[in-house]
């Protein structure tokens, strides 16, 4: 039997069909509760936080008109609950770059994620997995909340520039220099552990 789309489950719960609404949830709760996690770093706050974000949904699903999908507006709930979680408890505050400064379309257009362009330029002075994960972890959290968002969105999530540009409220041309800038800050932050602390990363021509 084919699976019911988001648009009739949708549909059915706007009608009053809990059943349709609890099949949402279960669709899309982990889900939920991994970018909620990645935003807000606290396994507790990112549980509260998939909870609110799916009480937010039921309240709010009679207003839903299908201008978007689904999943990207419960992402852009989730994503904003969490921000608000993190400027309300003072957590990372580090400062963005100006989006429209310093952006170069070729470079941004590429794909340029995250472990290819940092790591497998010299994979023998890698770390460990587990140390790896640590400080590739503490420099996502050295991260701006916009350009963290954009990397979780884009490297954990796997959505497309048009469904981040739906889910953080701006255009395909700022999610693609808040991605860029965000890969810069990851690679910088990353540098010493990859390369070693006296030594910048190699040149393109560096064998």
């Amino acid at each position: 039997m084919t699976e019911e789309t988001d648009r009739n489950l949708v549909v059915r719960a706007q009608n009053g069909d809990e059943t349709a609404f609890r099949l949402l949830v279960e669709r899309y709760q982990r889900k939920v509760y991994s970018i909620a996690f990645n935003v807000v770093r606290n396994p507790e706050d990112a549980m509260d936080l998939t909870q609110d974000a799916f009480i937010k949904v039921h309240r709010n699903l009679a207003a839903f008109q299908g201008s978007s999908s689904f999943y990207t507006w419960l992402y852009r709930i989730v994503v904003n609950l969490g921000i608000d979680h993190n400027r309300k408890h003072n957590r990372f505050q580090s400062v963005d770059y100006d989006d429209r400064l310093g952006r170069d379309d070729d470079e941004i257009e590429g794909d340029g994620s995250i472990l290819p362009s940092t790591l497998d330029t010299n994979p023998a002075r890698t770390l460990s997995r587990k140390e790896l994960a640590e400080q590739m972890q503490r420099a996502l959290d050295s991260l701006s909340e916009k350009h963290r968002t954009a990397i979780i969105l884009r490297e954990v999530q796997g959505l497309s520039y048009e469904e981040m540009a739906e889910v953080m409220q701006c255009n395909k041309g700022t999610v693609m220099s808040r991605l860029h800038h965000a890969r810069k800050n990851m690679q910088a932050a990353l540098s010493p552990y990859v390369y070693g602390t006296a030594a910048p990363p190699p040149s393109d021509d560096d064998t």
